[in-house]
């Protein structure tokens, strides 16, 4: 019999730890988006860790900046970025105020509210794909930069919370290297994921983007 998850909100101290802790203890914990339209619950079945100033492949690498400057704290707080031009992503921020890191949310499983996420998700094939990678998550929770700085552990009405779930046994927990992190981070083995999890995103390594040959001189 699988037990029913548990709908406690985690408290800020949860996340208010060294962000290798808290990035494999998020899988089986339950992030509740709130809309005009209804909940959708999602557990999360794939993250990867970014230790701020101490991490080459961190947004908070250089030092802050009005673009990662929620990923200083406080813990418990929702850093959410663009990228490519057209995708965001979403990342849980932990440790002490004032130390950059964050969690990045990488997938997960849509247990609630999947009608709504189908309408975000036209392209997805089945239910498993609805999260499958952090752009997608985030398309399917409908969260963009307006969500950037949301406090996912206050109490009362927010568009965005984290409840306890079901922990996943250390034994069912796998690790390796972040997906598409190039130079000094690409070693760092902090992405963490469910085994054998259908909704997990396929790994991919970083691919140096190469100039067409008959492209034109840099400057030109």
């Amino acid at each position: 019999m699988i037990a029913t998850p548990d709908r406690t909100p985690l408290p800020r101290n949860f996340f208010d730890r060294p962000v290798l802790e808290v990035a494999p203890d998020l899988l089986g914990r339950i992030l509740v988006r709130t809309t005009p339209d209804g909940p959708i619950a999602l557990r999360i079945t794939e993250v990867e860790a970014y230790d701020g100033q101490n991490d080459p492949g961190s947004h908070a690498y250089r030092g802050r900046t009005p673009r990662n400057d929620v990923m200083f704290g406080p813990p418990g707080h929702v850093y959410v970025y663009f990228t490519y031009g057209m995708w965001f992503c979403m990342n849980l921020v932990c440790g002490p105020d004032g130390r950059a890191s964050a969690v990045l949310l990488r997938a997960g499983e849509i247990i609630e509210g999947a009608e709504l996420a189908r309408t975000r998700r036209l392209s997805a094939r089945n239910d498993k794909e609805l999260a499958k990678g952090p752009a997608r998550l985030a398309t399917a929770l409908d969260v963009d930069r307006a969500l950037n700085g949301t406090d996912a552990c206050a109490s009362g009405d927010t568009p965005l919370r984290i409840l306890t779930g079901t922990p996943v046994p250390a034994h069912q927990v796998r690790k390796g290297p972040r997906t598409g992190v190039s130079g000094e981070g690409a070693v760092h083995p902090w992405r963490y994921w469910i085994a054998d999890d259908p909704t997990v995103s396929p790994y991919r390594a970083h691919v140096p983007k190469r100039r067409r040959v008959d492209a034109p001189p840099a400057g030109a």
